[in-house]
């Protein structure tokens, strides 16, 4: 199927797509800074350049696109239905690299969380989100996602210290 715009359009359209600060981003900021929590914003000497870099608690955020960095089983990480390999072989890599930050940050002694885009897109989720986020700095495990089904829910702690939640 041939695109629906021109290749100008097109263009200009993925070069509006912002890398930082983005809106769910924009969101779950204030709503940790109102908490009380103060942070960093995509610290450079950090290995991946997390979007929030919480030092006193040695934890780094990451806000993820769910299309871009694929969140698995969710509605929003579609895959378009022109250039597929050009396509597969990108996410595969932006997930390839999501996974050796992580690896290379818990390895370092940092904790991490990721909050996907879908969990902080329903009014009331980004409280939620928020304070989840906070439970999560105070209970000192590894690791934490949220996701759309995740948020509001309860959390659970498997082996390895990796903190998981359940709606």
């Amino acid at each position: 199927m041939a695109d629906i715009v021109n290749k100008a359009t097109r263009s200009r359209m993925m070069a509006g797509i912002r890398g930082k600060d983005t809106k769910p981003e924009l969101a779950l900021r204030r709503a940790l800074h109102a908490r009380g929590f103060r942070y960093r914003l995509h610290a450079k000497n950090i290995i991946g350049r997390p979007d929030l870099v919480l030092p006193k608690y040695r934890a780094a955020i990451f806000v993820h696109g769910c299309y871009w960095h694929r969140h698995e089983g969710c509605r929003y990480a579609t895959t378009p239905s022109t250039r597929r390999e050009f396509w597969t072989a990108k996410f595969e890599a932006n997930v390839r690299r999501d996974r050796e930050v992580q690896a290379q940050l818990l390895k370092s002694g940092w904790r991490v969380a990721t909050v996907w885009e879908c969990a902080l897109r329903a009014p009331g989720q980004v409280d939620a989100g928020a304070e989840h986020l906070a439970a999560w700095l105070s209970s000192g495990t590894d690791t934490l996602e949220l996701g759309e089904r995740e948020v509001p829910a309860t959390s659970k702690i498997t082996p390895g210290g990796r903190e998981t939640v359940q709606g």
